[in-house]
């Protein structure tokens, strides 16, 4: 058996634990024994070493040095790393060496006119196109996935060259929003950090969209592709 470390907490509005929840029974399924923790001070332990895959869902809060100095070193040594939306794209903001090892960080998402706001988190939920580029057609994650369409968060993210892009969503720029023309950034990457594999799908924010047959397929496969 296989050992999986699922990472869960931060912000209750992505629901860490329910979201969790919906992908234990494949981890069980695929070979893993499952170890559910809610800080991510679990990375300092010396146990790491033995971890073969780590499911994080810990959107910001913080980790301290050593933390995150774990988690990298146990990537480093093979263990796969996995997540979704601000559960791995927006953890932990105050770390620079932990932005470096996931390779993309949420900046923002576009919103609504602001005559359609009313305050709460549906004012970013917008329909958008998930565009799976021609290196997703072979890849274990994504194969056999076309482009789909959401309505839900957009996620701009940061990010940088060593990332192996497999999806890109495209903002619009309205003129409610300071930015002139339209931004394509990745959707769905995967990476290489030493022997360790990271797999970091976007699309994420609620349990829907989880549901959703193309999100949860790639965030299934991506944990066994990652995986030692």
């Amino acid at each position: 058996m296989k050992q999986a470390l699922v990472v869960r907490g931060g912000w209750d509005g992505h629901a860490p634990v329910a979201a969790t929840d919906m992908f234990l029974p494949h981890l069980e399924a695929t070979g893993h024994t499952v170890r559910v923790v809610d800080t991510p001070e679990v990375y300092a332990e010396d146990a790491m070493a033995d971890v073969d895959l780590v499911v994080q869902c810990y959107t910001m809060g913080e980790a301290s040095g050593a933390a995150v100095a774990g988690l990298r070193k146990a990537v480093a040594a093979g263990t796969g790393l996995v997540g979704w939306h601000g559960g791995i794209a927006d953890s932990f903001r105050n770390s620079s060496d932990y932005l470096q090892l996931i390779g993309g960080q949420f900046a923002t998402h576009p919103s609504k006119h602001p005559d359609e706001c009313h305050g709460d988190q549906s004012d970013n939920y917008l329909p958008y196109t998930v565009d799976m580029l021609p290196a997703a057609a072979d890849h274990p994650v994504t194969a056999g996935i076309g482009s789909f369409e959401l309505t839900t968060e957009q996620y701009w993210v940061l990010t940088d060259d060593l990332n192996d892009v497999l999806a890109t969503t495209t903002h619009p720029a309205p003129p409610w929003h300071p930015w002139h023309r339209t931004i394509t950034c990745p959707a769905v990457w995967t990476r290489q950090w030493g022997e360790g594999r990271i797999c970091v799908v976007t699309p994420g924010h609620s349990l829907d969209v989880l549901e959703h047959p193309s999100v949860r397929t790639m965030i299934e496969r991506s944990m066994v592709w990652a995986s030692r």
